[in-house]
């Protein structure tokens, strides 16, 4: 009786230890980096004053956190963040959808969302500043309008690229336009709108760097900018690190989302 079992697991373990080999192999590159860059920084070969050792920096860490200061700043700078990214990915969903499905709506917004994609949307700080003063307002339209409009472009293609034979069968189905809406073309550009909720989370982190620059009393940017006036290249070098890692634990969870939400589409890499 125990025969069936070892036939059905047996595949099981080989793939397992695959997988397993293949997740190693993608941390063994930045190891070996790591490691030459801790060699070169404690044996002199490159300066630690400019170019600080990951054990320092790994200190660094330790003791903002220890001290609390470093918790206080990656809160303010997720508060920022957050606030932009909702902001901008309700304005790029609402105009996206009246864009793509009505002519009208296109009329009316595509063009001014194309010319405001061609704008460096950094370069808008000196103007942001005249407009909304000093305060946390600047800091978060920065990050809103650069996460809104990767989600509109994403988003518009999505719906525009929806299957006609599929729409057109559904209507001889006897559904609705808005059914057809809801049922159809809104699943089918999903996969869009995920890829640019991707680009917007890389930008919104780009973005808070430059917003924190402007007048701030607290936030990872803030902590940067203040550890130069003090020629701290660890709390700097820290600081970008912090920004490394929160997209990549953002990028992440919306891979993690893709898998869950798209798990109707077939696989094109294999295990």
């Amino acid at each position: 009786m125990s025969h069936p079992t070892i036939a059905v697991d047996a595949p099981r373990a080989p793939l397992a230890r695959r997988r397993l080999r293949v997740r190693w192999q993608r941390f063994a590159v930045p190891a070996v980096l790591l490691l030459a860059w801790e060699l070169a920084a404690t044996t002199g070969f490159v300066s630690e004053r400019r170019f600080s050792s990951p054990s320092q920096i790994a200190a660094t860490l330790w003791q903002l956190g220890v001290s609390g200061e470093l918790g206080m700043h990656l809160l303010a700078s997720l508060a920022r963040a957050g606030s932009g990214l909702a902001i901008g990915l309700s304005l790029g969903v609402a105009l996206a959808l009246l864009s793509g499905l009505s002519r009208r709506g296109e009329d009316a917004v595509d063009a001014l969302l194309q010319m405001a994609r061609t704008l460096p949307h950094l370069a808008l700080v000196p103007l942001f500043i005249l407009w909304f003063g000093i305060g946390e307002t600047p800091k978060i339209a920065l990050v809103a309008l650069g996460c809104m409009i990767p989600v509109y472009l994403n988003l518009f293609s999505g719906i525009r690229g929806a299957d006609a034979k599929i729409i057109e069968m559904a209507g001889t189905l006897g559904l609705t336009r808005t059914e057809q809406i809801v049922h159809i073309v809104l699943p089918g550009a999903l996969p869009s709108f995920l890829v640019g909720l991707r680009y917007s989370l890389s930008i919104a982190w780009l973005s808070l760097v430059v917003g924190e620059q402007i007048n701030a009393s607290s936030g990872i940017g803030y902590l940067a900018i203040n550890a130069q006036n003090f020629m701290r290249t660890d709390i700097i070098m820290a600081c970008l690190l912090i920004y490394a890692l929160l997209g990549l634990f953002t990028d992440a969870l919306v891979r993690a989302a893709e898998r869950r939400l798209l798990a109707w589409r077939p696989a094109v890499i294999k295990d």
